[in-house]
């Protein structure tokens, strides 16, 4: 008896909300994960970190005894589910290159612009020396893509801010950093968004991602006494992985529409239906005989 509810329950669950794999948010499963490695992760000094932290296919982590873990954050070490959030990264690093810009910024620092919703090039190198400023228009599922073709470097105390966001507080924004290869946020960098490296992601004393990741394919990612969290620190200002999101076919488009709820087709309605009243027939058959019995 027992056997057979939790069969049907199990089989419930996988119907009502397992989403298609070919549709869905950006990010997938690395939406979970404030860190996320190849090789190694190294922390020194006190760190603070809320959202997942993942190493694949690597095994070194050290010098977590002084990183503190928000809320209900856990540590997936070479497991299943850091794997499978690292295969989701690589899909989406390689989504996000295949963008069309929108514009081409080889050779511009970052430090001093205002830039609205869009797809920014650097052929090479991107620098941010002070504050970039993100303008959303008030459309609520502005995104912005920045596409590096080597490295990410911030300088001391340089920041990201946001400005004009929507009706619904930034909640379904987008931003994210594709590099070529590896990103260093310098000392006290007050950073937003998601970094998506092909290789290394460092961050210098005291630097901060809020609304966002750190998300290594091959190589480290390297701590020194900071925040992360895949969350906003203000209210309603989301954790800047919409904006963009997969179709049914696959492809990466611009969000139109407020998420909705994975809703089962009628088909698995009746099926449910049909084995939760199976299950309670059977169940009132047991009873009866029972009876009988005494």
């Amino acid at each position: 008896m027992n056997r057979f509810c939790s069969l049907l329950l199990t089989f419930a669950a996988f119907t009502v909300l397992t989403p298609r794999a070919d549709a869905g948010p950006i990010l997938g499963s690395a939406e979970d994960f404030a860190i996320l490695a190849g090789s190694t992760i190294t922390n020194t000094g006190e760190t603070t970190i809320e959202g997942n932290v993942g190493l694949y296919p690597g095994t070194s982590i050290t010098g977590f005894e002084t990183v503190t873990l928000i809320g209900a954050s856990t540590v997936h070490n070479s497991d299943a589910v850091a794997s499978l959030a690292q295969a989701d990264n690589v899909i989406a690093y390689n989504a996000l290159a295949g963008l069309a810009p929108t514009d081409v910024l080889t050779g511009t620092d970052l430090g001093g612009l205002t830039l609205t919703s869009g797809i920014y090039f650097f052929a090479t190198s991107a620098q941010l020396t002070g504050t970039l400023t993100l303008d959303a228009q008030g459309n609520n599922f502005a995104y912005w893509v920045f596409q590096i073709g080597s490295t990410l470097t911030t300088a001391t105390d340089s920041a990201v801010t946001f400005v004009n966001v929507g009706s619904e507080g930034g909640t379904y924004d987008g931003l994210f950093w594709q590099v070529g290869s590896s990103a260093t946020l310098g000392t006290g960098t007050d950073f937003e968004g998601n970094i998506l490296a092909l290789t290394s992601i460092t961050l210098d004393t005291n630097a901060s991602i809020h609304n966002g990741r750190a998300l290594a394919q091959n190589g480290a990612v390297t701590l020194i006494a900071n925040d992360i969290s895949i969350y906003s620190p203000f209210p309603n200002l989301g954790t800047l992985s919409g904006g963009l999101e997969f179709n049914d076919e696959g492809e990466l488009v611009p969000m139109v529409a407020l998420p909705t709820p994975e809703v089962p087709e009628p088909g698995t309605l009746l099926l449910l239906g049909t084995g939760f009243a199976g299950l309670f027939g059977y169940k009132r058959r047991m009873s009866a005989a029972k009876r009988l019995k005494k």
